[in-house]
Formats: C-alpha cells, structure tokens, sequence
C-alpha cells in the first residue's frame, strides 16, 4: 500500500480538490489519498463561509465533491505516507525536512498553486485553480502507473535471472 498526502494552508479548497479528485479517477486501489492542512480552519468569517461554500460549487460543477471539514496535519498522518505533495504556494517545504517523523525514502513534490487572497477576485481564482489542480493529479497517476509497471518489468527480469541461475 502506498499512501499519498495531500497538502495545503488550511485544508479548505486545494488539497480537498487534489484528494477528492485523486480518489475520483484513480483506479490503482494500492493507493490512499489522504488531505490535511497546516492550519485547522475552526473559524470562519461569513465571507469566508460564502467563498467556501462557491468553492465546492465550482469543484461540484467538475464532478469532485468535496465533504468533510478541515483536517490538521499531525505527525501520526505524516509518518506513515509515502508520498507528499504541497499543493499550495504558501506552505514551505522546509517544514518537511525534519525526517525524525517521516519515512526514509519519502517524496516531496510541490505544485506552487496560488491561494485566494483578500480583497482580489478570488471567483476567477478559483475557477482556474480547479483544472490546474486536476491536470495535476492526472499526470500523478500516470507516473505512478509508469512506476508500477517499471517495478513490475524489474520485477519480473529479476525472477528470470534467478530461474536461469537455477538452471
């Protein structure tokens, strides 16, 4: 089993895309998707509240539904993923160079993806941000289907060496 954590500031919109959308198209049952944030949203205003709630109309709209509410990132979540990709151009990768708590032979991928901000038209925002984030995902799981049919080739070279050996 491989797991895959998603990341971003607040567990609201890209990471919850990213998650919602990774488990929507992929076929690979091998592989969890997970979401959490840096910060716990345990508040919001009510514009923020209007902004959510259009955010999950847009992801709606492109099929990803989006449920549950913000999760906080935690190190028992970090230890045990295989994969972390930073879906946000505001979370530093840095935080995640303290390997005590994470695996060896993790990846960190970043995908830079602006967050709205305040005072500017966070609708367009939004509504480019979603099939940027799914064009995303999409190359994801096929490289990753790349590498399970590399492990698998690799695999089966290994086993025919040792069946000559055997010979």
């Amino acid at each position: 089993m491989k797991n895959i954590l998603f990341i971003c500031k607040h567990n609201v919109f890209r990471s919850k895309v990213a998650e919602a959308y990774f488990k929507k198209i992929n076929k690979n049952k091998q592989i969890n998707a997970d979401g959490a944030g840096l910060i716990k949203t345990d508040f919001l205003s009510e514009t923020e509240k209007k902004l959510v709630k259009f955010q999950r109309k847009i992801a709606k709209q492109y099929g990803i539904i989006i449920k549950q509410s913000s999760k906080p990132l935690s190190i028992k979540l970090l230890k045990k993923q295989d994969i972390i990709i930073i879906v946000a151009n505001d979370v530093p990768k840095e935080i995640f160079n303290n390997k005590f708590y994470l695996k060896p032979n993790l990846k960190l991928i970043t995908w830079e993806i602006k967050d709205v901000e305040k005072g500017k038209n966070n609708k367009e925002i939004i509504k480019t941000t979603i099939p940027k984030i799914m064009k995303k995902v999409e190359r994801l799981i096929k490289k990753l289907e790349k590498e399970k049919w590399k492990q698998l080739r690799d695999l089966m070279i290994i086993q025919e060496k040792k069946l000559r050996k055997e010979q």
